[in-house]
């Protein structure tokens, strides 16, 4: 039972009916519930628990402000939480981290203080996110650099705090380390001078078992020129030297049996690593017979990328390449002197202007006008690079949907499945002129993700766009206020100011 003390009997009270529902439903016969009431029941759980975590981060304020650690000869507020809760000193330290950035703390005067990430507070207190989340924030702003502006990282933390609504921890620490570079382009990336300096590529001596180790770095136009080839020659179920039955050559190939693929795919164990070096082994070979990889995708092999005008004319910041890289902008202008010049064009919004065909599947300039417009898979969540997706119809080309840009988009070969008319499936479609994104496509998750199904946008290779268009708006509502709050302050009558004087 709680003290007696104001506030004491009506915590008690709610610790009773809280304490009496958990008893409840762990008594209650769950086997009677539908399979969509039990996703129901965990995704209404989880909110509650999530609830309960910014309940645990007030308490550790309280603890800490108050000294109870010390009155108690406790060392700390981990050591306070260790003894009493009996839980491990790794989840101490994470729930002491976690008030330390989203609680709301207390000034010596008693004032309240903001939270260190105030989006990602307010996101814990309705329960969208957990604790894995935060830490995924906190990860991600740590690294921020200290020269970017007040304004600049306010929105970097609504922004990973709104995306972390939508993806997984995993997905969010991604998602940042690609904001990290739109923030700071230039700052954390060695000079040409000092990369020219670091690349290299070492390859040892050849062991008792004829095996070779390599090593080194690469600079990121290499990277840029290797990771297509790769995503052509070492996709899964392709050249696997395990498996005699896997299809060698290219995905890409006319004679390739779709099916055989598909089983071998199924079949292939190999890793990531594995994989690469199978493909790398392929392109080589292939480089040496012939000197050509053909087409990936209906598209050449070869780096693709995206960059504005104003890049081109500051020549400062990254561009992005159809594979997901990063490349600083002097190594794109260098790759670009050799590249076939490919003019894409946009509206406003950023979509591609109107590129139609009577065919069900895309032309290259459709692809190539894709991927610079929506950068890679467009399924909220999914970071696909445009080298692993492929050309979806927002309206089904079955349904009446035709070859036109503007009923296009990228999707990857497991978020493309992903979209159909049964149970768990999704629903795609073209966001309205009066939208906040307007031509952007919009995928509708299924009922047991949103029971709501409200529409979202994948922003994860527009982050740059995000970025510019969130600075924008907190800009303008900041000088707003600015000005309402002189307002007022000037309708002051004078005898009511300090200084007794009217400015």
């Amino acid at each position: 039972m709680l003290s007696s003390q104001v506030g004491g009997a009506v915590v008690e009270a709610r610790l009773s009916a809280l304490d009496a529902a958990v008893d409840g439903l762990l008594g209650d016969d769950l086997s009677g519930l539908s399979n969509d009431d039990i996703v129901g029941v965990l995704q209404r759980l989880e909110v509650t628990l999530r609830k309960a975590s910014a309940v645990g981060h007030r308490l550790v304020v309280e603890a800490t402000e108050r000294i109870i650690p010390g009155h108690l000869g406790c060392r700390s507020v981990n050591d306070l939480l260790v003894g009493t809760l009996r839980i491990s000193a790794a989840d101490a330290a994470r729930r002491v981290k976690g008030a330390k950035k989203v609680g709301t703390w207390r000034s010596l005067d008693g004032e309240d203080i903001e939270p260190e990430l105030p989006a990602t507070a307010a996101a814990v207190k309705t329960g969208t996110i957990g604790s894995d989340h935060v830490a995924a924030v906190a990860k991600v702003m740590r690294k921020v650099p200290h020269g970017v502006g007040f304004d600049e990282i306010t929105v970097a933390e609504k922004i990973l705090a709104d995306a972390a609504c939508s993806v997984t921890p995993d997905d969010l620490v991604k998602l940042g380390a690609h904001l990290l570079a739109y923030l700071n382009p230039d700052g954390d990336v060695p000079d040409e001078k000092e990369r020219k300096r670091r690349r290299g590529l070492r390859i040892g001596k050849q062991g008792v078992d004829l095996m070779t180790p390599i090593s080194g770095l690469i600079d990121p136009e290499t990277r840029a020129l290797l990771e297509p080839v790769l995503a052509k020659l070492a996709r899964p179920g392709m050249n696997n030297p395990d498996d005699p039955e896997s299809p060698s050559g290219d995905v890409e190939s006319e004679t390739l049996d779709r099916d055989a693929l598909a089983k071998a795919a199924a079949r292939d164990t190999r890793t990531a690593v594995q994989r690469n070096h199978d493909g790398l082994k392929v392109a080589l070979r292939q480089l040496l017979s012939s000197g050509v990889l053909g087409s990936h995708r209906g598209l050449p092999v070869t780096a693709i990328l995206t960059m504005t005008v104003r890049q081109l004319e500051e020549a400062t910041g990254i561009v992005t390449t159809a594979s997901g890289g990063l490349v600083p902008i002097r190594d794109a202008l260098r790759m670009a002197e050799r590249a076939h010049p490919v003019l894409a064009i946009f509206d406003h919004h950023g979509r591609s202007l109107h590129l139609g065909r009577a065919k069900r599947l895309a032309s290259a300039d459709q692809r190539l006008a894709l991927i610079a417009a929506s950068g890679g898979c467009t399924r909220p969540g999914c970071d696909a690079p445009a080298t692993l997706t492929a050309v979806h119809h927002i309206t089904e080309w079955q349904d009446g949907g035709p070859t036109d840009i503007t009923n296009e988009d990228l999707a990857c070969d497991a978020c493309h499945a992903l979209v159909h008319d049964g149970p768990g499936g999704w629903e795609t479609r073209v966001a309205s002129a009066n939208s906040e994104h307007p031509g952007r496509t919009e995928w509708i998750p299924p009922p047991h993700i949103d029971p709501e199904q409200r529409p979202r946008i994948n922003h994860r290779h527009h982050l740059g766009d995000l970025l510019s268009a969130a600075l924008a708006h907190y800009r303008a509502r900041r000088e707003t206020e600015l000005r309402e709050h002189r307002r007022q302050w000037m309708r002051v009558p004078t005898g009511d100011v300090d200084t007794g004087e009217v400015p």
